[in-house]
Parts: structure tokens; C-alpha cells; sequence
């Protein structure tokens, strides 16, 4: 049996190599991530007699290349949650924080859980990569909500309640009508400063040529309203670049958000728990592949309580002898990795047989 344990950092991974025994075969070292230093560990641990493991924290993204690379490889390859690391005791009062003697913990827990290692696969490359997408995804919504309250704010001095005029559904691109509406009629002069007639012909024709349905009296009751406001900019090229330029930028941001959203649904549909998943009540294309991405394989809990603690939802207990505490606060461990999905969604989980 030999244990090797890697202590990933950016730039470098620090390896030690023991087995039972307390037997060192490689003492702390640094490994540049380049080539050839990879390189060379893969043959230092192909050289190894007997059955090899590698373990890792799963930690941030600086562990996923040197896993791909040492999995790609042919060798063993498991990356555990830090908190088993962290609550290893290693049989030792000292507990320094050294990369160095990181590895070697890790290295001495891998021997201590050798039966029990999941091996990192192409499966988890496919989560990691959905867990990439969405939290592009949710840094994408949070810039697409923000041009959105910025386009509002300008065009409450130019064009007052223009982005209430429609409530037409985003379309598959992410486009709006409002927001299409807006990039033309950019100031509330635009409409007014025409006659009603020459409005309604006006926007027809922009209905057709953006592939809208066209409305009369939708026509004309945008014309009443825009008659009575009053705007704070005047109608000139300053007024004209800003609107456009945040119509384009939020443009911009609702095509990515879409296009994201269709490819984590595509990515999630080749998992194996995707049927299941979205057979959930109140769970859709969106909120399904999201609850995949934070969860990760679901069959690593083997019961639903331990998935309602991995989200952070679970009620503590705190009882030793006689004393019984009745109120105990939430464990904290796991909820982190669930902070982008509402309670809600998670609460909904607990009935999930794992």
C-alpha cells in the first residue's frame, strides 16, 4: 500500500509518499505544476510496488488539473472534502499548518481510509465542469440584474415607466421587447414629437422588422401615455449613447445567461441522476442542473439526513450525561457550497431517497 498525499496550492502541489508503518518512501516535496515536473512524479509513482493511492483535498480549483492529469495518467486518483482532513487527528496534540505537514497528514489519512476513497473519475470532470458553468451562471445573473436597474434609472430620465409599456417573456436569446423598445425609443420625445398616426405606422413596422406582434390599441396606449411625462434629459447624442449603451450591455448579459443556461442543461442531462432530479415538483431546466452542480454525486450521502446537513439545514444536538440543550444552532459545514440556491429548493431536497 502506498499512500500518496498531495497538498495543492496554486502554482505548486506539495507530495508525500508513505506506507504502513509510518515508512516514508518520499519525504515532503514541491512539485511545480509544469510538464515536467508532472511528468516526473507519474513515473516516481508508477515505479511504486504494490497498490498505489493518491489523495487530495477537494478544495477551490486548484486541485482539478493536477487530478485530471495524475487520473489521465492510469493512476488512482481520490479528492476528499478538506473537512475530513481538517478533523483527521493523526494521532498527534500539535497541529502545525505547514504545506509540508499537510501532505503528510493527508498521506497518513489515505492509508487510514484506503477502503473507503472514491476514485475521481470523468464523472466528476462532467460536475466540476457543470459547477464551473454555474457559478458563471449566477455571476452573470448578478451583472444582468444590475445593467437591467441601470437601464431603468436612466430611462426614469428619459423615457419615465417605458420598462413597464410590456410584459412580454424573455425570448430564447434572452431579448426583451422593453429592452428592444427603449434601444428606438430611447426619449419620451421620440414618440411624442410624432403624430399618432405617424407613431402607429412608425411602430408597426418596427413590430415587423423585430419579429414582435403588433397591437393598435397597444400602439395607441403607449402614444397617450408617453404624451403626459416628463423627462429629466434632454433628447440629444449624450442622452441618445447612454441609453443604447446599457441597452447593449444588458443585451449582452442576457445572451450569456442564456446560452449558459442551455448548455448546464445539456451538461446535467448526462448525469444519471437528471431524470430524477427534474421529476421533483417546482424543479425546472434552470433550478435542476443548479441543484446538480452544488450537490454533486448524490450517492456519496447515504441517507437524506446527511444531504439536509451538506446544505446546511440540519438541527444540531448538543446532549452530554444529564444536560440536554434544547436550543442548538444550525451546523454551519457544507452551507457554503449551498449559499447560491434558495432554502427553499433545499428544504425540497430532504425527501429525495439517497
Amino acid at each position: 500500500m502506498n499512500a500518496v498525499g498531495i497538498d495543492v496550492s496554486k502554482g505548486k502541489s506539495t507530495v508525500t509518499i508513505r506506507r504502513p508503518g509510518d515508512i516514508v518512501l518520499m519525504p515532503p516535496r514541491d512539485i511545480p505544476h509544469t510538464q515536467s515536473s508532472i511528468n516526473e512524479l507519474i513515473e516516481i509513482i508508477r515505479s511504486l510496488d504494490g497498490e498505489t493511492k493518491v489523495c487530495m483535498e477537494h478544495t477551490g480549483r486548484y486541485y482539478e488539473p493536477v487530478a485530471t492529469w495524475l487520473s489521465d495518467a492510469g493512476i488512482f486518483v481520490s479528492a476528499v472534502n478538506p473537512v475530513l482532513i481538517k478533523d483527521f487527528g493523526d494521532d498527534s496534540l500539535r497541529a502545525p499548518k505547514t504545506d509540508k505537514a499537510d501532505s503528510k497528514k493527508i498521506a497518513r489519512y489515505t492509508l487510514d481510509r484506503w477502503a473507503k476513497l472514491k476514485q475521481y473519475g470523468n464523472m466528476d470532470k462532467t460536475r466540476n465542469q457543470l459547477k464551473n458553468m454555474n457559478r458563471q451562471f449566477g455571476f452573470y445573473m448578478s451583472q444582468k440584474t444590475a445593467m437591467k436597474n441601470n437601464l431603468i434609472a436612466l430611462l426614469d430620465q428619459t423615457y419615465p415607466g417605458a420598462n413597464g409599456f410590456f410584459d412580454s417573456p424573455a425570448r430564447s436569446d434572452g431579448s426583451q421587447k422593453w429592452v428592444d423598445f427603449v434601444y428606438t425609443y430611447w426619449h419620451v420625445d421620440c414618440v411624442r414629437s410624432k403624430s399618432p398616426d405617424a407613431f402607429t405606422q412608425h411602430y408597426q413596422n418596427w413590430c415587423k422588422r423585430k419579429g414582435y406582434n403588433f397591437s393598435a390599441d397597444k400602439a395607441e396606449k403607449n402614444y397617450q401615455l408617453s404624451s403626459d411625462l416628463n423627462a429629466v434629459f434632454p433628447k440629444d447624442d449624450s442622452t441618445k449613447l447612454l441609453i443604447r449603451q446599457a441597452v447593449a450591455m444588458l443585451n449582452t448579459a442576457s445572451e450569456i445567461v442564456e446560452s449558459l443556461r442551455l448548455k448546464m442543461d445539456e451538461t446535467a442531462a448526462t448525469l444519471p441522476e437528471y431524470p430524477v432530479v427534474m421529476a421533483m415538483n417546482g424543479v425546472g431546466s434552470t433550478l435542476g442542473p443548479q441543484l446538480m452542480a452544488e450537490i454533486g454525486d448524490v450517492t456519496r450521502f447515504t441517507h437524506r439526513g446527511a444531504l439536509t446537513a451538506f446544505a446546511g439545514v440540519d438541527p444540531g444536538k448538543n446532549d452530554s450525561g444529564q444536560r440536554i440543550q434544547k436550543s442548538v444552532l444550525q451546523p454551519r459545514r457544507g452551507r457554503q457550497a449551498c449559499a447560491r440556491l434558495s432554502s427553499r429548493s433545499w428544504m425540497g431536497l430532504s425527501g429525495v431517497p439517497c
